[in-house]
């Protein structure tokens, strides 16, 4: 198990940008691969995007293709998503997750969760 922090939630304007944070602790972070998730009221747990170990593959929803980046540094045990062009359907609860080996496409792969930060997106 590793353990999961997120930050760098708020409220903001549609078109802006934000990047979300999330700090792990643990010795072997490297080992695992990492996800971003979120969660609409009323909504299911939606898979967003997703990284490797090493960061060599990424992967993406089509609903945040080419507006979400999912990046990692392995020396500060971090995994961040930048967000840009956000819109008000983007509003949910943020959750950053770990998966040790398998692929992370839905939220049943998921072995830990951080606590998740909220993103509000006015219009």
């Amino acid at each position: 198990q590793v353990q999961l922090v997120e930050s760098g939630g708020g409220l903001v304007q549609a078109g802006d940008s934000l990047t979300l944070s999330c700090a792990a602790s643990g010795r072997t972070f490297s080992s695992y691969n990492m996800g971003w998730f979120r969660q609409a009221p009323g909504k299911e747990r939606e898979f967003l995007a997703a990284i490797s170990g090493n960061g060599g593959r990424r992967d993406y929803a089509n609903s945040v293709k080419g507006r979400f980046t999912i990046s990692r540094d392995n020396a500060k045990n971090t995994v961040a998503l930048q967000m840009n062009s956000l819109k008000p359907e983007d509003t949910a609860v943020y959750y950053c997750a770990a998966s040790r080996g398998p692929w992370m496409i839905a939220p049943g792969s998921v072995s830990s969760w951080g606590q998740g930060t909220q993103v509000t997106v006015s219009s």
